[in-house]
Order: C-alpha cells, then structure tokens, then sequence
C-alpha cells in the first residue's frame, strides 16, 4: 500500500475543513447561506464554479472513457467546456438580473405560477440527487481501489464532510472551499503528466502486463470492446464476453497491434445519433444544472456574471486538456483495466503503473489522489447547496421567511438520499450517470431558461407542459437506463442517450402550447423582460 496515500488524504480533508471554518466567520444571514450575499467577485467565482463543475466525471470519468472507447468520447470534454459558451450568450447575465435565489424563484419571477415552482423544484431535486449519487460512489471507488479498505467508508467520509461545511457555512464557506479545490485538482492532474510524459517518451513503445498478482476482487464478467490478444497467445474478439470467477489472474492484454490500435485512435465507433445527442446534452445541459446556475446569483451584477463566465470557459477548458493524456497513456500502461472493467480508476493507478513504486511514483500517486478526494468533495458541496436552497425556500418555509437553523435541517435532508442510494449501488460508470444528468437538465431546464429569457410569450401553462414532456421524457430515459433490463440495437441508442429527441420535444411542446394558451401570458411580462435584460446602470 502507498505509504503516502493516508497523509495526503487527511490534509486535503483538514484544509477543506479549516477553509470552510474561515468562510463560516462570514457566514452570519440566511442570505450569506444561499447566494453569499451577492458579493462574490468574478475572479473568485470562476475558480469556484470551476471546482464545483470539474466532478468525478470530469477527473475520473473521462480519462476513463477514453480508455475504453478511444476518441468518440472526446466529445464528453468539448461539450462540458463548451456548455459555458451558451451559458455566457444566452443566460449569464439576465439570469443574475432577475434577482432570484434558486430555479423556481425564477420560474415565479417570470412566469407567477405556483405549480411550475413546485415542478421545477421536483425537477431540481432529481438532477441534484442523480448528479450527488457518481460523486459519492467515486469517493467510495477511489477509496476501495487504492486502500482495499470498505467501499462504503469513502463514500460516507466525503458525504459527512459535505454536510458539514455546507450546513455551517452554506454558499459563503464553500465559495472559498471550491477555489482552493479547482488548484488542487489542476496541480494534482498537470504536474503527474510531466513525469508521466517523460517517462513514456524514454520508454518508446512499452510491453503491457497487468501488475504482478494482480486478481479480480469479484466475479467479472467482460464484454470485449475491441479485438484484443490475452496472454500472448488467446485472440478474443469486440463484442465477446469472458468470464473470470472471484480471484482469478487478470491476464496480459495486447492492445498495441496496428489494427486495433488504429481502430482505437480513429472515430466511427458510436452511432451518429448517439454522437449528436451526447453533444446536446453536454453542450445545452450545463445551463439547466442547478449547482451551476445558482452560483450566477451570488455575483454582484449581470456584467460580473458575464465575466465570470468568461473566466470559467478559460479554466474549464485548460482543465480538460488533461484528462485526455492520462486516457491514452492508460491505453499503453494499464489496458488490464479493460479486463477488470474499473477503467474509471486509470487516473488513480497511471503513476505507479508507469513509474514504478518507488518514491516517485508513489508520491505522484498520492498527489492524484488527493486530486480525486477534492473533485469529489468540491461538486458535493455545490449540487447539496443547491438542492439544499430550494428545499430551504420551497419545502420547508414555502413562502416564508427560514432561519439558518432551517437551512441546516435542509442540507441533512439533502445528502440523506444521495449519500444512502450511493451505499447500495456501487457499480455505475461515473461518467454515463453524469451523461444522463446532463441529459435531464438540457430537456428541462434549458427550454425553461432560453424561452423564458428570450421569447415573451412563454406561458405558464407552456412552460409546465414542455418541463413534463421533454424533462419527464428524459428522466423517464434515465430510469430505464439505470434500472431496467439492458436494450441492444436502435432502443439502446435513443433511450441510453435521450437529448438528441427529448430536447427538441421540450422546445416544441413548451412553444406551441403556449401559443395556444397566449391569454395567460403575465400582464406584466414587459417590466419583467426589461428587468432580465436592462443593464443595471439603465436601471438605477
């Protein structure tokens, strides 16, 4: 075991903590706890929404999906950075204008209708839940791969130290907590790559073996994702599935053959639609994400949103570049997770793998760790800070004024379905979930938000109707996916990647019926529009 692993671990801990404790002195309103008063700079907003965004998917996940799919997956990293880009043009600054708190304020403050704000608060709940639920099972992931410890024991340290940073300090703690969190994470992934580079440009062309005495911790069953040589000697080939039984040696695999390296490297494995649906729903869902949106409404004005917008697309970005290395060097050193099925673990296993377990190597290894921990704690603390705000502000005190004692009792309620779904299912890939949270908010919240901004005749009716068909659809997509029987052919692409349909349903069906219901257009929707769109200088 890595002697450094322990040590690394509890200091990010400690310093989250610590760092939390110095926000909580800030923390004093229920104001503070929500939207940190409105006073958070663009700079120090960026780097927070960054670490809150860059999720086990993001640091985990990818590198993952890289190395089991090659570069059809690239798409995941473009769509997740560019997503700000539609953020930025279309709702950064009129959504920071409207003055609201959570998502169904703004759906009352536009459209003064009770049951879209009790819809968009289910809306947000299930987003929230389904996107809390990878970040925990990651942290339990990490934590069973690397100390061989109790899977459940990681997903439960990370989710106590959430809930409290979050039920003591709320949005104003965490802001600086996220911060430091986005460097870390950086630094964990961009100095390891340095060595790592290094280290395969000496090497030339390695020999790949899974590490001595390497076994399956559990039965595993293996469905092969391209044409493979095991041991030297057995040809499998893509779409074969083996068997290994508890304890049985991980054998050699070849994956370094011109013709299956080249069908690795060359795009053309996934299906056209379910290319274009994975880019809609990155591209359009990061500006339905409730932990994304509510961080718009703790900057001070309409133009610090937009500039702090523009600041994210830059880090995001960088970030991303990252991943993608440590995907195709796990191609070369660790294809033994293409056996074991834990491909979401390359980041964690690369260094030693590649360096050896000598001091480097292991001291890398802790560094990527603690990368991990942070990816884990930093979006944790933004999804439960959001949906712990519209439980505060729509199912505790609806319509009334709470205490922070109120908003403590609704971060506890927040993490407790997360944190206890997180414990029995163990065996999601991190980034699909992720994918399909994506896919959610992109069908619900997306139509909800450009329409509403945009186009003055939404109605309220409109606005419910079209939440119901595409959101619904896609949830409804989501749950099949997760829960139901596995689908093979043309059912498993439009249901296993919904937005490309769900989507385009949403915006249809929210347009036209509010055309057909134009009579309940709000009478004041014109004070509203320019209130969304109004520089505040205009306006004062």
């Amino acid at each position: 075991m890595n002697p450094y692993l322990a040590p690394g671990l509890v200091l990010v801990l400690l310093l989250t903590v610590a760092i939390g404790a110095y926000g909580l002195r800030f923390a004093r309103t229920t104001s503070d706890f929500l939207v940190a008063s409105r006073s958070v700079s663009p700079s120090w907003n960026a780097a927070a929404i960054s670490g809150e965004y860059l999720s086990a998917a993001s640091f985990l996940g990818v590198a993952g999906l890289i190395l089991r799919y090659g570069v059809d997956v690239l798409w995941y990293p473009v769509g997740f950075a560019a997503g700000y880009l539609a953020l930025l043009l279309f709702v950064a600054a009129p959504l920071r204008r409207s003055g609201a708190f959570t998502l169904p304020d703004f759906c009352e403050v536009r459209l003064r209708s009770t049951a879209l704000r009790r819809l968009a608060t289910a809306f947000v709940l299930f987003i929230g839940c389904l996107y809390m639920l990878p970040q925990l099972q990651g942290a339990g992931l990490t934590f069973a791969t690397l100390t061989g410890g109790s899977y459940a024991w990681g997903a439960l340290v990370v989710a106590v130290v959430v809930t409290a940073n979050v039920a003591f300090g709320g949005m104003r703690a965490i802001t600086f907590v996220q911060a430091f969190q986005y460097w870390l994470k950086l630094t964990a992934l961009a100095v390891p790559i340095i060595f790592l580079v290094l280290q395969w440009q000496a090497d030339g062309r390695p020999a790949v073996t899974p590490p001595p005495g390497a076994v399956f911790p559990a039965a595993t069953t293996v469905t092969i994702q391209q044409d493979a040589v095991l041991d030297g000697t057995q040809r499998v080939e893509k779409g074969q599935e083996l068997h290994f039984d508890q304890g049985a040696p991980v054998p050699t695999v070849s994956t370094v053959d011109a013709e299956s390296g080249d069908a690795w490297l060359l795009p053309g494995g996934t299906g056209l639609f379910s290319t274009y649906s994975l880019i809609l729903a990155t591209f359009l869902g990061t500006m339905g994400l409730p932990h994304v949106l509510v961080r718009f409404y703790t900057n001070p004005d309409g133009a610090s949103a937009r500039r702090t917008t523009l600041v994210v697309l830059a880090m995001v970005g960088l970030f991303y570049l990252l991943p993608t290395v440590y995907g195709v060097l796990g191609r070369i050193y660790t294809p033994q997770l293409l056996m074991t099925g834990n491909t979401d673990a390359v980041v964690l296993l690369l260094p030693e793998a590649v360096l050896g377990d000598g001091h480097l190597g292991r001291l890398l290894g802790a560094l990527v760790t603690a990368g991990a921990l942070a990816a884990f704690l930093s979006t944790s603390s933004g999804l439960l800070t959001s949906v712990a705000g519209v439980i505060f502000t729509d199912v505790l005190r609806p319509g009334r004024n709470g205490s922070i004692r109120d908003f403590r009792i609704a971060t506890l309620l927040a993490a407790s379905v997360p944190t206890g779904l997180a414990l029995f299912v163990s065996d999601m890939d991190v980034s699909r979930v992720v994918g399909l949270a994506f896919a959610v908010a992109a069908s619900s919240f997306c139509p909800l938000l450009v329409l509403g901004i945009w186009w003055r005749r939404l109605t309220d009716v409109g606005a419910i109707a079209g939440l119901i068909a595409g959101g619904g659809a896609a949830m409804a997509a989501v749950l099949l996916t997760v829960l139901g029987p596995p689908l093979t052919g043309w059912p498993a692409e439009i249901i296993g990647q919904p937005a490309a349909w769900t989507v385009p349903l949403a915006f249809l069906v929210m347009a036209g019926v509010s055309l057909a219901t134009g009579r309940r257009v709000p009478p004041d929707v014109g004070a509203t529009m320019l209130r969304l769109h109004a520089p505040e200088a205009l306006r004062s």
